[in-house]
C-alpha cells in the first residue's frame, strides 16, 4: 500500500466493519517519535526537501525524516521560510 521506506510502513495495520458488513482495512495513528537532529540546514529559496533530502540522504522520499525531526506535517511548512534553519537527521533510526 505504501513505498518501500514510507513513514506509514512500519504503522500498525487496523481492520474494522461498518455498518453494512464490509470490512474496512486503515492504519492506526502515527505519532511522531522522537527524531535526533543531527546537522543543520538553512533554507535558500526555491529549495524543497525533497532535494534537501536527496542531498544529504541520496535518497528523495526520506523528506519526511526531516518533517520527523522539526515536527512538519508537510514538506511545505518547511521549505516556505527561507533563511530558517532546519534540524537534519540521520537517514534512519538506530536501534
Amino acid at each position: 500500500m505504501f513505498f518501500k521506506g514510507s513513514r506509514y510502513a512500519k504503522v500498525e495495520d487496523l481492520k474494522m466493519v461498518d455498518r453494512a458488513g464490509r470490512t474496512v482495512l486503515y492504519k492506526a495513528t502515527r505519532f511522531i517519535p522522537p527524531t535526533p537532529v543531527q546537522v543543520g540546514h538553512i533554507i535558500s529559496a526555491g529549495e524543497r526537501l525533497d532535494l534537501i533530502a536527496q542531498f544529504y540522504y541520496r535518497d528523495p522520499e526520506r523528506f519526511w525524516r526531516i518533517c520527523d525531526a522539526n515536527f512538519a506535517l508537510l514538506p511545505d511548512d518547511l521549505a516556505a521560510d527561507v533563511g530558517r534553519k532546519i534540524g537534519i537527521p540521520a537517514a534512519e533510526d538506530k536501534k
